[in-house]
């Protein structure tokens, strides 16, 4: 059986550089990202992602998986790919990056990850738990998905990007703002990065930041 992972692109992603010579790679594989903000006990513990794959990727990469040849792609069938996807995903930090206070968080192993095929769409489900809880008292919790070498073009989806958790107290907010700051992206999104996105029809990756404090 031949597997298609998503690790391919990140190979590329790795051995493409364009990041450190200061220019924006053309994307080569489009994601677009819903969140939920896991809430438990008085605390968020981490981030379930559902990532949805564009068209050519997702045609490639489960060329070859339906077993049992019924023209449909279950979770028992995608589950190698998604394997795959989440370890090769691991040496890129997972393309998410957390902060608290503007100090980066760390996140524990990933779990409950899966591919989804329905209509013609993959998407991939994981969670991220955080290596230790955040309280919902704390200040400054942001997180950003993106890829500092714009060779997979992160966006937000359209309607409700991103949730709270079940239990999650009603007085916490989610507020998307300025585009986010990745490793190797100190300064941020450049004028000509921003640019050379919006030209494929990109916007710049968004910070979300949750605020239980009313700031």
């Amino acid at each position: 059986m031949r597997v298609r992972p998503l690790r391919h692109a990140l190979v590329a992603v790795g051995l493409g550089v364009a990041w450190a010579t200061g220019a924006a790679a053309h994307p080569h594989l489009w994601v677009t990202a819903e969140s939920t903000v896991v809430y438990d006990r008085g605390a968020f513990t981490g981030l379930h992602h559902k990532w949805t794959f564009d068209e050519l990727y997702a045609a490639v990469a489960i060329e070859g998986l339906d077993k049992n040849k019924d023209g449909k792609y279950d979770r028992e069938e995608l589950a190698e790919l998604a394997k795959v996807n989440v370890e090769g995903l691991k040496d890129f930090a997972y393309f998410t990056f957390p902060k608290l206070a503007g100090q980066d968080l760390k996140f524990g192993e990933v779990t409950d990850y899966w591919l989804e095929h329905k209509d013609g769409v993959l998407s991939m489900h994981f969670t991220l738990p955080f290596a230790q809880p955040v309280l919902v008292d704390a200040k400054g919790l942001t997180f950003s998905i993106q890829d500092p070498t714009f060779y997979i073009a992160f966006e937000l989806a359209k309607t409700d990007p991103v949730r709270l958790g079940a239990g999650a107290p009603k007085d916490c907010k989610i507020r998307i703002g300025e585009p986010g700051r990745g490793p190797g992206n100190a300064s941020g999104l450049g004028e000509s990065a921003t640019a050379q996105l919006g030209a494929f029809g990109i916007s710049a990756s968004k910070t979300i930041a949750i605020d239980c404090n009313g700031s």
